[in-house]
């Protein structure tokens, strides 16, 4: 299972947010140092977050990300605001290994088959927010139907892999919801990263035990409430 620290970038800042309340945005320093930072404890993967939105209204944050991704060798996953077919093939040019499409996904599901057979599947993940059993849209401000249901649709569409974040729990640290992992786990073949309530390392064993792809760690990494070497450890160990 990868273990991805997440990099949320924010006005060219690092930042970690509570249930994605911009207004409860906590500043932790340069995408580049976190990254960096991250990757000297162990990290040979980061799930990055463009908070500002769209790849060509975001230019300092592109700057930050293309910074990353020339500055290290490990592989780089980035979503948020990626809206368009000229946002996701910005990043993906960029060389951004793997982008993540969530509202765009469920608005133009067809823009997932497209640029599955543009780059392939391995680079497109079908990004899954739910509240509850719901999809959300639209910064999570709008349900948009049964989240399996989009899950299995999004991998007929040829999304090489999903990522569910559970809204409920996200930025919390107060652990994660294991059965609806379980169900959408169960509900596909390709491989669900996993992100939101993740706190410990009991937490990490318990999502690889649900044999999930990915673990996505961040409000609770920054904090110091889990520490990369324990989720590190943890993934290492036969949960």
């Amino acid at each position: 299972m990868q273990i991805l620290p997440a990099v949320d970038i924010l006005g060219g800042n690092c930042v970690q947010l509570v249930g994605g309340d911009k207004s409860t945005a906590t500043v932790y320093g340069s995408p580049l140092e976190n990254a960096l930072r991250w990757i000297e404890q162990g990290a040979d993967a980061l799930h990055v977050v463009n908070l500002d939105g769209a790849f060509s209204a975001s230019a300092e944050n592109v700057s930050c990300i293309r910074e990353i991704i020339s500055e290290t060798d490990v592989f780089v996953e980035v979503g948020g605001g990626i809206r368009s077919l000229d946002d996701a093939r910005g990043w993906l040019d960029l060389g951004v290994d793997r982008i993540i499409i969530s509202t765009f996904a469920v608005r133009e599901p067809q823009a997932v088959a497209a640029l599955a057979k543009e780059f392939g599947s391995d680079k497109i993940c079908a990004g899954v927010d739910a509240r509850g059993s719901s999809v959300s849209v639209e910064g999570w401000t709008a349900d948009a139907g049964d989240y399996i249901s989009w899950s299995k649709r999004f991998e007929e569409l040829g999304a090489g892999s999903l990522l569910y974040t559970n809204i409920d729990v996200e930025g919390k640290q107060a652990g994660i919801q294991t059965e609806p992992i379980a169900r959408l786990i169960d509900a596909v073949s390709i491989p669900v990263l996993v992100s939101g309530g993740v706190s410990s390392a009991a937490d990490v064993c318990a999502v690889k035990a649900l044999g999930a792809g990915g673990c996505i760690l961040g409000s609770a990494l920054y904090s110091g409430k889990i520490s990369l070497k324990e989720a590190l450890e943890a993934n290492n160990e036969n949960c």
